[in-house]
């Protein structure tokens, strides 16, 4: 049902803390011009968690009108199942194409529970879903196991990999062949995931790179792979950024450096300072300073 290049978008602020539509538009639009494949908003670099419902919905609404026929999938983590399950009918009514669906964190639930809350959310909204899994931020692995039982759910159609070891790309693509999209979710890791055989990227650092984002993996799914590792090359330091705490704060202040936006975040989480921004902006600056020129696609 999906593949490709998903953005997980960032949340544009005004100085005085509401949405910055203007900017959002223009933001989104990037994205789909640079030939991206949909859309998810209000995920983990969404700052979905400081994010009110209406605005997630508005946000929603905003990607709708920037994505024209391509997908946009709603981002779905809420500490209690009930809650989950009411954003996601929420998002089915304002006209989400499908959700990404988190346990219910930041409670770790034992493999019933998480395997429970999967269920009932999908089923609360009618829509196909993405499961992420991503236990080295959430502490919940939702195993293969897990996904066998997923796997009688007809609306469970992609899994977002982000496990950290690039094994389980395989395992998974031995256990359940294309049963799954399956997604990389782990910037520095994407084109290893998708040698492996993955077919889609959720990406970070695409909202200040989608050319490149999008080149490689056009460039891998054609197996133009010696093309796509010297951009790889290139792009990881960049990457590196993705997997970090401070991975909104350092995704955004590319996004200032490469395409004119802004770092503003919702308290508390702070723009970076000091010498962690100093850091951030030398790793920045000099990945544009040596920007490669992408082929013919």
């Amino acid at each position: 049902m999906w593949k490709g290049v998903f953005p997980a978008v960032t949340t544009k602020f005004t100085e005085d803390d509401k949405l910055d539509v203007a900017e959002l538009e223009r933001c989104f639009a990037l994205q789909i011009d640079a030939g991206c494949d949909g859309l998810i908003v209000c995920g983990s670099l969404g700052e979905a968690m400081a994010l009110e419902p209406d605005e997630k919905l508005a946000l929603l609404t905003i990607a709708k009108e920037c994505a024209g026929d391509k997908p946009v999938l709603m981002t779905v983590c809420e500490s209690s199942t009930r809650r989950a399950a009411a954003a996601a009918e929420a998002a089915a009514r304002a006209g989400a194409n499908g959700l990404m669906v988190l346990p219910g964190v930041p409670y770790k639930s034992a493999p019933n529970e998480t395997v429970a809350h999967l269920k009932t959310v999908t089923r609360s909204a009618g829509l196909p879903v993405m499961i992420y899994n991503n236990p080295v931020a959430y502490g919940v692995d939702v195993t293969l196991e897990m996904f066998e039982e997923l796997a009688a759910e007809p609306l469970v159609v992609a899994m977002k990999e982000s496990t950290d070891d690039i094994r389980r790309v395989t395992d998974v693509i031995n256990r359940f062949g294309d049963r799954f999209d399956l997604f990389t979710g782990v910037d520095n890791l994407a084109l290893e995931s998708l040698m492996m055989g993955a077919t889609g990227w959720v990406a970070g650092l695409v909202v200040a790179f989608p050319k490149e984002t999008v080149a490689i993996y056009k460039l891998a799914e054609a197996g133009r792979y010696g093309e796509a590792l010297e951009i790889y090359r290139w792009f990881r330091p960049l990457l590196d950024l993705d997997v970090s705490t401070n991975l909104v704060q350092n995704i955004k202040r590319a996004e200032v450096h490469a395409i004119g936006s802004n770092d503003r975040c919702r308290a508390p989480r702070m723009a970076l300072s000091g010498a962690e921004l100093e850091r951030v902006d030398r790793v920045i600056k000099s990945a544009l300073a040596n920007r490669p020129e992408l082929p013919t696609l």
